[in-house]
């Protein structure tokens, strides 16, 4: 699985959801709790989605914002992880859905 995620997104990820077959992260990057919490917050995005409709969102969100450049990074749920990943409790304090007040939020 590890050759075949380098393959199709290239050595600069670090850490990938792909529910529901599971969390990969660099073995570098393995103990790294900031990057842990980061992915189990797209777990939780996936898991309320069922998974199917996760990717569907993640996939024409992205090429909406394609044309303004790093749409990536201003992925809802992309926002949502990024800036809640140094908070460790955050799993446990989330509400579900929460992403969505990331759609338009700098």
């Amino acid at each position: 699985m590890t050759k075949f995620l380098k393959f199709f997104l290239g050595s600069m990820v670090i850490g990938i959801t792909l529910c529901p077959f599971g969390i990969y992260i660099k073995e570098s990057y393995l103990y790294r709790k900031r990057t842990i919490n980061h992915e189990s917050i797209h777990w939780q995005q996936q898991l309320e989605m069922l998974i199917i409709f996760f990717y569907l969102w993640y996939v024409i969100e992205w090429l909406i914002r394609l044309p303004r450049g790093n749409a990536y990074r201003n992925l809802s749920f992309e926002r949502e992880a990024y800036s809640n990943e140094i908070n460790y409790d955050y799993i446990e304090t989330r509400r579900p859905y929460a992403w969505f007040k990331k759609i338009n939020n700098k």
